[in-house]
């Protein structure tokens, strides 16, 4: 027998701050952070513009809030996962930039890039926010597993948040490429789970004083 969905307004006082951000996050990809208000976001919420208030004392921290659930709690959980790791660095990498690419082609971050690259430019401080607690924290992480495969000897001298960079960058781009796969002849006949192998390879390539060994066959998924 199916289960009722409980309606959003029904919720549980302590759920409340998640709903708000749900439905703050659909409201900023559909209007724009500029154009979103309150009020829309707590009828989306089943909640009161006033109910909002006590959570978020305005549209710029419930932004920021937003980002925290979103994408930066992606970057705590690969912390937390490299610090426990005890295995080589490529297979840190390799964990780290499969959960990465696995959020790129989410449901939540293609408005989240869309909100970043085209409004934030009006949110000074927002556009600070988000260049401290997600770009460089995730070039961060990334230079740190770099660092830690130059010094056991896996990975060539090289300047980790440089790298980081490289690596980084290309993974954002391809995801945005795969959602457009029409517009690009080379894609005709690649999977998202090739693209994301070529983009392994081709970085444990440049990065391994030996050549790195293939990445594990993976079910072929059709699109």
């Amino acid at each position: 027998m199916s289960v009722a969905v409980q309606p959003r307004w029904r919720r549980l006082p302590e759920e409340r701050p998640a709903q708000i951000l749900e439905a703050a996050l659909e409201v900023f990809a559909e209007r724009g952070v500029s154009a979103a208000r309150l009020e829309d976001i707590g009828r989306r919420a089943g909640v009161s513009k006033a109910t909002i208030y006590l959570y978020f004392p305005n549209k710029e921290a419930l932004f920021r809030e937003v980002i925290r659930a979103t994408v930066v709690s992606q970057i705590e959980h690969g912390e937390r996962d490299f610090e426990r790791s005890s295995g080589s660095a490529t297979d840190s990498y390799e964990r780290h930039m499969r959960r990465y690419w696995a959020f790129i082609r989410s449901a939540e971050f293609a408005p989240i890039f869309r909100l970043i690259h085209a409004e934030l430019a009006q949110y000074p401080d927002l556009a600070r926010f988000y260049a401290e607690q997600v770009v460089s924290r995730g070039h961060r992480l990334i230079a740190a597993i770099i660092r830690r495969g130059i010094d056991q000897g896996e990975f060539r001298e090289v300047d980790p948040l440089v790298a980081a960079r490289m690596l980084s960058a290309p993974f954002v781009m391809h995801g945005i490429w795969c959602r457009h796969r029409d517009a690009f002849p080379w894609m005709e006949n690649k999977t998202d789970d090739d693209v994301l192998e070529d983009l392994i390879r081709f970085n444990l390539d440049a990065l391994c004083i030996q050549s790195a060994p293939p990445p594990a066959k993976r079910p072929r998924r059709t699109r």
